[in-house]
């Protein structure tokens, strides 16, 4: 095969769908995601939004592995920042006793959510780590190498797996690939987010520059349909928000009424707020091959995490077959 195929799905919510209606599609699509071939299945953490129904991965990860019976399953992913690493440790080391070598813990940086529910999940703590040293005490955790200089020096992280969970920091930076090279742990650039291939291409070698021996994948935004013109108006229907504050603060979200509210929330009046078309990989499954070989020629990665960021359901499983058969099926003919 020459590359391989995973997915991301967010849950989300269509227009007059309950949130248990849009779970049990996400149910549905890592079932169909395993039938058609697909190597990963990871779920996302948003909070505090009626457009998406993953407010907790770890806990969609266990029911999930449930229904499966060999496709890795993971978190992309838990929001470190809002988290003790030692309970995040334990939680992946229990879905890992569970079902071994099945599981990966994608961890992210960013907060998931708007000011205020950001507020609340952080709500009573006294002390915060900055990021980096939260992602290298949670690897330590992982892999029970805790520096005896620390004050958790000791502390044992049960049960343990017959398999560790592999861990991937998600970015979309040269910072982050920098940092997940640094910590020596797995890499995936959300290209769905950055769009930029320059700023892919500096990431790109900044972490096999650092951590040569890692897995590096690329998040990538895409619908097949059957039709060339089919895929591009859904495409079409794609926007992408960006609000960044008077702060310097720089977040993108779904809409521009979660622009607005994010500014609001953050007791900032002087903002700017661009909406633009999503730069989707659109066409049809031969015409969506056709670009991953070319990204998988330029950037060296022989692997490929799959978002699909439409709300119906019958236009993301029809995609998502679409890409198998042309490129997983059609592999081992």
């Amino acid at each position: 095969m020459g590359f391989r195929l995973s997915l991301l799905d967010q849950s989300p919510i269509a227009d007059g769908q309950s949130a248990y209606q849009a779970l049990q599609k996400t149910i549905a699509f890592a079932e169909k995601a395993e039938e058609w071939g697909y190597h990963r299945f990871w779920v996302s953490e948003h909070h505090d939004t009626k457009l998406l129904a993953g407010v907790s991965p770890e806990v969609l990860v266990s029911h999930l592995l449930a229904r499966t019976e060999r496709i890795r399953v993971g978190s992309g992913g838990v929001m470190l920042q809002h988290y003790s690493a030692y309970k995040v440790a334990e939680n992946f080391h229990l879905l890992a006793a569970l079902a071994p070598n099945r599981v990966d813990l994608g961890v992210g940086k960013a907060p998931g959510g708007l000011p205020l529910s950001t507020k609340a999940l952080q709500f009573g703590r006294t002390g915060k780590l900055d990021f980096a040293e939260q992602l290298a005490l949670l690897k330590q955790f992982v892999d029970g190498a805790v520096p005896e200089d620390h004050e958790l020096a000791g502390v044992g992280v049960d049960p343990e797996p017959p398999t560790k969970p592999d861990i991937f920091l998600l970015g979309a930076s040269v910072a982050s690939a920098e940092l997940a090279g640094r910590q020596g742990v797995n890499y995936c650039f959300a290209k769905f987010i950055n769009s930029d291939e320059l700023v892919l291409k500096e990431a790109v070698t900044a972490y096999r520059a650092a951590n040569p021996d890692g897995e590096l994948i690329i998040a990538v935004p895409v619908l097949a349909a059957d039709t060339e013109e089919a895929a591009r108006a859904l495409a079409g229907e794609q926007k992408v928000v960006r609000v960044t504050l008077s702060t310097g603060v720089s977040v993108t979200l779904q809409t521009v009424a979660q622009a607005e509210e994010f500014a609001r929330q953050a007791g900032v009046t002087d903002f700017e707020v661009e909406e633009r078309t999503a730069n989707i990989i659109a066409g049809t499954s031969q015409q969506v091959k056709a670009e991953l070989e070319r990204l998988r020629a330029t950037f060296h990665v022989d692997e490929f995490v799959i978002h699909t960021p439409v709300t119906r359901q019958d236009a993301r499983f029809r995609s998502v077959q679409l890409i198998s058969e042309a490129i997983l099926t059609a592999d081992v003919r």
